[in-house]
């Protein structure tokens, strides 16, 4: 039902931005905490990010103060901007939509993100 369409992954050298959408389409985006997740080569899926509808954020404490997360509830999309990039932030990162107190959670297909110089 929902799906998630990412974009803005790709190369970045260490030190440098990139900024990530998520656009949410299939149900009703307001019901949904949004987030963005990663995984590195020979590690276990972590949290980057989360938002509510309302606009509370969380974040893991590997991109506390370099990375923000927003939602825009008019156009239906989530943003990661990355920024100070650092080596051991490459991954694949992931967009989830999660409906609280159900078992909806949905996964977008992943974006490469690659901080190398």
């Amino acid at each position: 039902q929902v799906q998630l369409v990412e974009s803005g992954g790709g190369l970045v050298q260490p030190g440098g931005s990139l900024r990530l959408s998520c656009a949410f389409s299939g149900s009703i985006f307001s019901i949904y905490r949004m987030g963005w997740y990663r995984q590195a080569p020979g590690k276990q899926r972590e949290l980057v990010a989360t938002i509510t509808s309302a606009g509370t954020t969380n974040y893991g404490d590997s991109v506390k103060g370099r990375f923000i997360i927003s939602r825009d509830n008019l156009k239906n999309t989530v943003s990661l901007q990355m920024n100070s990039l650092k080596l051991e932030d490459t991954a694949v990162y992931y967009c989830n939509a999660d409906r609280p107190a159900t078992w909806h959670n949905y996964w977008g297909q992943g974006t490469q993100v690659t901080v190398s110089s």
